[in-house]
């Protein structure tokens, strides 16, 4: 786990705007917006990981917050 990670779209492009990551996140940091996922409260991440676990496409990633 990425301790003190926070979640980054790391290929927007292969999102199909699905959903699973808005209703794995704990903390609502995620909306779906222009058929694409988007980060919409990227300070309350707690980088748990579940969204990049649960997207079936690689779209999200969780990163250290310097990366």
């Amino acid at each position: 786990m990425a301790r003190n990670g926070k979640v980054k779209i790391d290929r927007p492009d292969w999102c199909k705007a699905c959903g699973i990551c808005i209703e794995v996140c704990p903390v609502e940091v995620l909306e779906l917006g222009n058929n694409r996922i988007e980060i919409a409260d990227l300070e309350n991440c707690i980088g748990c990981e579940n969204c990049e676990l649960s997207c079936p496409d690689f779209v999200l990633k969780v990163v250290e917050d310097d990366e």
